[in-house]
């Protein structure tokens, strides 16, 4: 099929897409080719529906009204204004209240695509180079809350170490290998179970911390550069700015983005109680998936659902290779169980 005057609009949170997208040579014609959800609706209210809108991480949208959007429902605004929506979704990925769907909603979505011929179901994950043992292993841990014994995987390295610090070190190792265009390839992260306030400092100490014991790093973007730098690091990732090898980046900066080694520390918000993870949100400082969220005309409390995927978001992000410490310490056992000798970081 032929379609004229095609417009092609990719709407991402990541402004990754950008410059991909100015390396392909996509915005020559289409200065607007990729756009944020909001300015896209605003931009194309009222006008001729665009031919295709293709939304990577759908899951992302808004359910709710925020800021400069005024609606209720992004999805359902970007279905008014294309001839064809396409969307990659999924559900274990829904991290904020203000995003939330429930199962009912998220099976109606299904549903409708499905009679039209138009759902496609993706059962194969092309991020991880892993066997599919290794997946299993983290969907088991992480979004149905059980821990098996690590199986032994020759393409990826899966690890429980022993302490904060070895765990840095780690990664700091991993780092020193680079890709062909100097990325790094390595990254701490956590869950967001430590203060941030981006627009003050703390009065305790220089920057907002990720401290356990006597060790700690700076959360993401906390590190001051100098004017040189930030003309460097300009158009760049958090993940593949250099200094952030001294910081811990959570789901807000490494949403969508690939690491080849993730060093992932699970706070004190994820714990491990008769044989299974629960979730305890007063341990969390993540106030976007901790604070209730009004559904169906009620206030409900979906903050177990949200922090489970935050934390199965924070260990899919490793492409070869995923180092993990436990703060809790029934936790932190369990896995140094369920690694025996050969998955143990020391």
């Amino acid at each position: 099929m032929k379609v004229s005057g095609l417009v092609r609009i990719k709407l991402v949170i990541c402004p990754v897409y950008k410059t991909i997208a100015h390396k392909l040579g996509l915005d020559h014609e289409h200065k607007d080719i990729v756009s944020k959800p909001t300015h896209f609706i605003q931009k194309h209210t009222g006008a001729a529906k665009v031919d295709v809108v293709l939304v990577d991480e759908a899951h992302l949208l808004l359910t709710q009204g925020k800021m400069a959007y005024r609606g209720h429902n992004q999805l359902e605004d970007l279905l008014k204004l294309a001839k064809v929506v396409v969307i990659v979704f999924d559900k274990y990925q829904i991290l904020t209240t203000e995003g939330y769907l429930d199962d009912m909603a998220v099976r109606k979505l299904e549903d409708d695509a499905e009679r039209e011929g138009n759902r496609i179901e993706l059962t194969h994950q092309e991020r991880m180079i892993a066997e599919q043992r290794t997946i299993d292993w983290l969907r088991n841990f992480a979004i149905d809350g059980r821990i098996n014994a690590i199986p032994d995987d020759a393409q990826y390295q899966l690890k429980i170490a022993t302490s904060p610090e070895k765990l840095h070190a780690k990664i700091k190792a991993l780092d020193r290998l680079k890709n062909s265009n100097g990325a790094s390839l390595a990254r701490m992260l956590a869950t967001f179970d430590w203060p941030y306030v981006e627009k003050r400092k703390p009065k305790d100490g220089d920057c907002w911390r990720v401290k356990i014991g006597t060790w700690s790093l700076p959360w993401n973007l906390q590190i001051p550069i100098s004017r040189q730098e930030k003309r460097r690091n300009k158009g760049l990732a958090w993940a593949e700015q250099f200094q952030t090898i001294n910081e811990v980046g959570s789901t807000f900066t490494i949403q969508g983005f690939d690491l080849n080694y993730a060093g992932v520390i699970i706070g004190p918000s994820v714990k491990y109680r008769d044989g299974k993870l629960i979730f305890d949100k007063q341990a969390s400082k993540n106030k976007k998936a901790t604070n209730q969220r009004t559904w169906k005309h009620q206030k409900i409390d979906v903050s177990e659902e949200l922090l489970r995927n935050e934390l199965n978001v924070l260990l899919t992000r490793g492409v070869h290779g995923l180092y993990i410490f436990a703060v809790d310490e029934e936790l932190q056992q369990a896995l140094l169980r369920a690694a025996g000798n050969q998955h143990i970081l020391r």
